[in-house]
């Protein structure tokens, strides 16, 4: 059963109105508390997704004006991002605040900027007063204490300089920690989100709160032909690593925020199997994660050659269009949590339990 209220269709919206009707008066004692139709305010019926570079669309290579550079704002934006890939019943509006690079702090409530801009949460707190947000999406933390792009920079150094160990071998004994402390950090980001909608008018039934983990856009299935600077550079042991272990215990660390907050849960930390950046070998059209993306024009500029490499390694327009059918499919159940995970038909679903590794 849809768990939108506001989509019961009207024949049965007269019934309860009818039954209603009969207790006021007739019914021994008080009446009976009345069902809210959804969000309160006026505006159209919006899904909102908050977060960092995996929600905002950093990978896609097509970004919103403003948010590519101009005047600093590197939130990298896309009209390809997840939310606008969801196809949810009675949704009119679909915004994205989201913003590349963003750590807990940016969405939360506060003075935390990233590219120049302000709270993410203080963004939604303008949004409701014209919007009825039915649906907030949240994906942040990667990039608090388990530092995970500095993590694949460091694998790629791993590989370029020779003599140097695995990066696995340096970073696998204490990520469990630096996952542990992200935790709360997390935590802090979402009651903030769901403080600015209880500050509005709104109850936990008048919206879904979904909070979304990270799928490993690297993994050691890909041709040795590409373990270097055409597509992958990094040791067969860090991709293994980074696909089994960290991305698995980094989704795990935000599971147990979501369940501190009583906020849903979408694992996609298995949601890239087969499809990571290289797998798909000569046809990269099969990938659903960027390769090593650099942007050499950018280099000419001053102010954009720090941002060549920005986009590497993160869900691309397929990878994104295949989380957003995932997300639309969990957000039309009742489960507390699912997983993304690759169907017979070679597409993302929501699945009720997540296989072993």
């Amino acid at each position: 059963m849809r768990r939108y209220r506001w989509s019961i269709g009207g024949g049965v919206l007269l019934f309860v109105a009818v039954l209603t009707a009969i207790f006021v008066f007739s019914g021994p004692g008080s009446s009976p508390p009345i069902r809210r139709p959804g969000p309160p305010g006026t505006g159209p019926l919006t899904i909102v997704t908050l977060g960092d570079s995996t929600v905002s669309g950093e990978g896609t290579g097509n970004y919103t004006a403003g948010t590519n550079g101009t005047n600093g704002d590197w939130c990298h934006r896309s009209p390809d991002a997840e939310v606008f890939e969801t196809d949810v019943p009675g949704i009119a509006a679909k915004v994205n605040f989201a913003c590349s690079g963003a750590p807990a702090a940016q969405v939360a409530l506060g003075e935390a900027k990233q590219w120049t801009e302000p709270s993410q949460a203080g963004q939604l707190a303008n949004l409701v007063k014209d919007h009825r947000v039915a649906v907030v999406v949240i994906a942040v933390g990667a990039n608090d204490d388990p530092r995970f792009s500095a993590l694949v920079s460091q694998c790629f150094q791993a590989w370029f300089v020779a003599g140097r160990p695995p990066c696995s071998d340096a970073v696998a004994p204490n990520w469990q920690d630096q996952v542990n402390a992200m935790v709360p950090k997390v935590v802090a980001a979402v009651t903030d989100v769901k403080t600015v909608l209880a500050t509005a008018g709104y109850r936990p039934g008048d919206y879904q709160l979904v909070l979304q983990s990270y799928a490993a856009p690297i993994g050691p299935d890909i041709p040795p032909d590409l373990q270097n600077l055409n597509g992958c550079p990094f040791r067969t042991q860090d991709l293994r690593w980074v696909r089994d272990n960290g991305v698995i215990t980094l989704s795990a660390g935000l599971a147990r925020a979501a369940a501190q907050t009583g906020a849903r849960f979408l694992d996609l930390s298995r949601a890239g199997r087969g499809h990571e950046a290289c797998s798909g070998g000569a046809d990269p059209g099969k990938e659903w994660f960027s390769r090593l993306t650099l942007r050499l024009n950018d280099l000419a500029d001053a102010d954009r050659a720090t941002h060549a490499l920005q986009e590497s390694f993160h869900p691309n327009a397929n990878g994104q269009a295949e989380i957003g059918r995932c997300l639309t499919e969990f957000l039309a159940t009742a489960l507390p949590s699912a997983a993304c995970l690759s169907g017979a038909d070679g597409n993302l679903h929501a699945a009720a339990t997540v296989p072993g590794p």
